[in-house]
């Protein structure tokens, strides 16, 4: 497998390569495997351009994806993307797979003029070192609160 890593966008004829990624990610949070259904979110969220997915590929082989949604910043009166997934296949951690990912979000965000982007994780998640190595911040400002129906 070659070493060099190209990110680019998903488009609609990706989610097949995708899918087991997502399926590993949503693993990781503790989803229950549904293939059908995650084909089928990814389809809906691409067809209805309501997410932007970076796929990172290596060698022939889909090794990482990022997914964003976009918000907006009340505050800055400017777009904000939630970088909401992040996920590098294991064999292909620690290789500069998941930065590559983060820096080409970052280089989107900056391309649609967006005030910046915001991320959530796990606090047991090791890629918090990723994300500060990356030059991202924690939060300390602000709480979290979530209303789960």
């Amino acid at each position: 497998m070659s070493d060099t890593v190209s990110i680019r966008r998903a488009t609609s004829s990706d989610v097949d390569r995708l899918q087991p990624l997502y399926a590993g990610y949503r693993a990781f949070y503790r989803g229950a495997p549904d293939p059908e259904a995650e084909r089928r979110f990814l389809t809906e969220r691409l067809a209805r351009d309501e997410s932007v997915i970076f796929l990172a590929e290596r060698g022939g082989a889909t090794v990482g994806f990022t997914q964003l949604y976009p918000t907006f910043s009340s505050v800055a009166m400017r777009p904000l993307w939630i970088l909401n997934d992040l996920f590098v296949v294991p064999a292909a951690r620690r290789s500069g797979v998941g930065a590559g990912l983060l820096r080409r979000a970052k280089e989107f965000a900056r391309e649609t003029g967006a005030e910046g982007l915001v991320l959530e994780t796990a606090v047991d998640n090791p890629a918090q070192r990723l994300y500060e190595a990356e030059g991202w911040a924690r939060d300390t400002a602000f709480l979290h609160y979530e209303l789960l129906l």
